[in-house]
C-alpha cells in the first residue's frame, strides 16, 4: 500500500474520532444547558416527565440523538410507573402520600390512626378524659362456661395492669357476669373456634400494639403457684422475648423436657431430650422452644408470630417448633420461667366441640386434624424456605432441621 493511502486512511480515522468527540461534547453541553433552562423556567416542564423534565424536552427539541433520548424516555417511564397511583401529584390540591399505609395514600399523614387497642371508651365527655389508666399487658383465654371456676381463679392471678380478653368457643358470654371482673373484660364469641383462630383475627399486631406482653393461654391451667407481675419481672430480667411458665411434673400429658419446671432455677433456656430428638442443641425441642398451651410474647415477637400463624391451620400444632424464626438468637431469648409455674390439667373441653364421624367420637376427629395440621404446617414452612433460598441462589438445610414428628406426642 502506498504512503498516500496510509495518510488518507489516518486522516479519515481522525475525522471520525473528532466527529464522535464533537458529538459527545454536544450532548454534554446540551445536558448542562437543558438543566439550567429547567431550573430557570420550571413552568415549561411537561407534566408527564418526572425525572428531569427540562433536559428531556431540550434534547427532544434539538433532536440531539436517538440513543440519549431513548435512555431518558426509559427513565421517565420507569418513574411514571412508580407513581402510577399518584397520577395527580402535579395537582397540589390532591393528596397522595406513597409512604402512608396501603390504602391510606389519599389521607394526610397526620390524621392516620394505624394502631388500636382494647381500651373501652365512654359515650359521653371528652375523649381525652376517657382513660384514667391504661393496662400495660394483655392476657387472653379461650374458654367454655364449664371452665368458669378455673378461669375465675386464673384471672385473679393477673393484676389491674392486665386487660382481660375472653374468647368464647361455646357462645356463652353474659353468663360470666356472675364474676365482677367479667364486667370489665372484653368478650368475643364465635362458636367452636380455637385460640389461634381467634388470635389471627382479633390480635393483629396493630391492635395489641399498646401492650408490652401478650399472654395467649388455654383454659385448663392450674395457677396456684403463679403470679403474673412476678412473672413479668423475671421475663424482663432474663430478656426473654417468648416464654412460658414451667410445667409442674404432675401436669397431664407432659411431653417435653424443655417445658418441665426445674426447682433450682429462675429460668432455663435449654435442656437435654431423649436420644435422637435434638440434632442441634440450639434448636427445638432442646432450646428455642415453648409449648402453645401457655405462651407469652413480647410486643415485637408477636408482630412476627402473628404473620407466621396460618389462617386455615387453626389448632397451631407445629407452631411451637417455628417460633424461633421470629427471634435472634432464639436459643437465648426463648425460655421457660421456673420460678413461676403452672399445672396443665388436660381438660379435653374444646376437643369435645368436634363432630362424630364414621363411628369415631368427636375428640378423635379433632385429634386427627391436629396431626394433619402439624404435617401441613411443617411442609409449608420447609417449602417456603426452600423457595426463598433458591430465589437468591443460596443453599440452606436449616428448613430440614429438628421437626419432631407428631407420632411422638402422647
Amino acid at each position: 500500500m502506498k504512503m498516500e493511502d496510509y495518510k488518507r486512511r489516518g486522516s479519515s480515522v481522525r475525522r471520525k474520532s473528532n466527529e464522535c468527540m464533537r458529538g459527545i461534547v454536544t450532548v454534554i453541553v446540551s445536558l448542562v444547558i437543558g438543566f439550567f433552562i429547567g431550573v430557570s423556567f420550571p413552568a415549561f416542564s411537561p407534566p408527564k416527565l418526572k425525572l428531569v423534565p427540562s433536559i428531556d424536552t431540550y434534547l427532544g427539541d434539538q433532536d440531539s440523538g436517538r440513543s440519549t433520548q431513548t435512555i431518558l424516555n426509559v427513565i421517565s417511564v420507569a418513574r411514571d410507573n412508580v407513581s402510577t397511583k399518584a397520577h395527580k401529584l402535579d395537582d397540589p390540591s390532591e393528596i397522595f402520600v406513597t409512604t402512608n399505609p396501603r390504602g391510606a395514600e389519599r389521607l394526610p399523614p397526620a390524621i392516620i390512626a394505624s394502631e388500636s387497642d382494647f381500651y373501652p371508651r365512654r359515650l359521653y365527655g371528652r375523649p381525652s378524659e376517657d382513660l384514667t389508666f391504661k393496662p400495660k399487658y394483655l392476657v387472653t383465654f379461650t374458654v367454655g362456661y364449664n371452665q368458669k371456676d378455673n378461669i375465675d381463679k386464673a384471672v385473679k392471678k393477673f393484676s389491674g395492669n392486665f386487660t382481660i380478653l375472653l374468647f368464647h368457643y361455646d357462645g356463652l358470654t353474659t353468663e360470666w357476669d356472675e364474676f365482677e371482673w367479667s364486667k370489665q373484660a372484653i368478650h368475643i364469641s364465635v362458636p367452636k373456634q380455637t385460640k389461634w383462630w381467634y388470635a389471627k383475627r382479633f390480635l393483629h399486631p396493630d391492635i395489641v400494639a399498646p401492650y408490652d406482653y401478650i399472654f395467649i393461654w388455654d383454659e385448663d391451667l392450674g395457677v396456684e403457684n403463679f403470679d403474673a407481675e412476678e412473672y413479668i419481672k423475671l421475663v424482663k430480667k432474663h430478656k426473654l422475648e417468648i416464654s412460658q411458665p414451667g410445667l409442674d411434673p404432675n401436669s397431664k400429658g407432659l411431653t417435653w423436657q424443655m417445658t418441665r419446671r426445674r426447682e433450682d432455677l429462675e429460668v432455663h433456656i435449654e435442656t437435654e431430650e431423649k436420644p435422637g430428638w435434638c440434632t442441634d442443641p440450639h434448636l427445638p425441642p432442646c432450646a428455642a422452644f415453648v409449648e402453645i398451651m401457655a405462651p407469652v410474647f413480647s410486643r415485637d415477637a408477636w408482630r412476627c408470630v402473628w404473620y407466621l400463624i396460618q389462617n386455615d391451620l387453626v389448632h397451631g400444632w407445629g407452631l411451637d417448633f417455628a417460633l424461633r424464626k421470629c427471634i435472634e438468637p432464639a436459643y437465648e431469648r426463648i425460655g421457660v420461667v421456673d420460678a413461676q409455674w403452672i399445672v396443665h390439667q388436660g381438660v379435653p373441653s374444646l376437643g369435645n366441640q368436634g363432630r362424630e364421624e364414621n363411628g369415631k367420637p368427636a375428640w378423635e376427629g379433632v385429634r386427627e386434624r391436629c396431626k394433619k395440621e402439624w404435617k401441613m404446617f411443617q411442609d409449608r414452612v420447609s417449602r417456603a424456605e426452600r423457595e426463598y433460598f433458591k430465589s437468591i441462589g443460596v443453599r440452606s438445610s436449616d428448613h430440614e432441621a429438628n421437626w419432631v414428628t407428631d407420632d411422638r406426642i402422647q
